[in-house]
């Protein structure tokens, strides 16, 4: 009997890529295979979210900046950036994944201010679209 496993809802040409996905997502937790040992703990899904943004440097590259929070030193600050982005990520891109997780208390705040940062950037997404359509209507004269 032979086992079935799924990366997701695609087609392949082959299952070489497959297998070497499965093996290098598994190799990963073996101890000393990753340089840094904490690295696996704060991998997507290890905490039922989707990873937070990774920056290098130099801080400023073809106007896309680092956020500051990430250059000051503060770690608590850093640390609760670090999980708010984890949510929004989550929130924007698998919302299937805050379904039945059970979130801290800061982690439910944080969310929180996210949809509210999603839906007025959404609001004002819809009103640009909105004045941009009405830009090329003049009035008869």
């Amino acid at each position: 009997m032979t086992d079935e496993f799924s990366l997701g809802d695609f087609v392949l040409t082959g299952g070489e890529i497959a297998s070497m996905a499965m093996i290098d997502a598994t190799a990963r937790l073996v101890p000393g295979v990753l340089g840094n040992s904490v690295s696996p703990e704060t991998d997507s899904f290890q905490n039922g979210l989707l990873e937070y943004p990774q920056y290098t440097r130099p801080a400023e590259y073809r106007g896309m900046r680092v956020p500051e929070v990430l250059q000051n030193g503060n770690h608590q600050l850093i640390n609760r950036w670090r999980l708010k982005e984890s949510l929004r990520r989550t929130y924007l891109r698998r919302p299937d994944l805050l379904t039945g997780l059970t979130l801290s208390t800061e982690a439910q705040k944080l969310l929180r201010e996210v949809r509210g940062e999603e839906a007025t950037k959404q609001a004002a997404a819809r009103l640009q679209a909105s004045d941009d359509t009405h830009d090329d209507v003049h009035p008869e004269v």
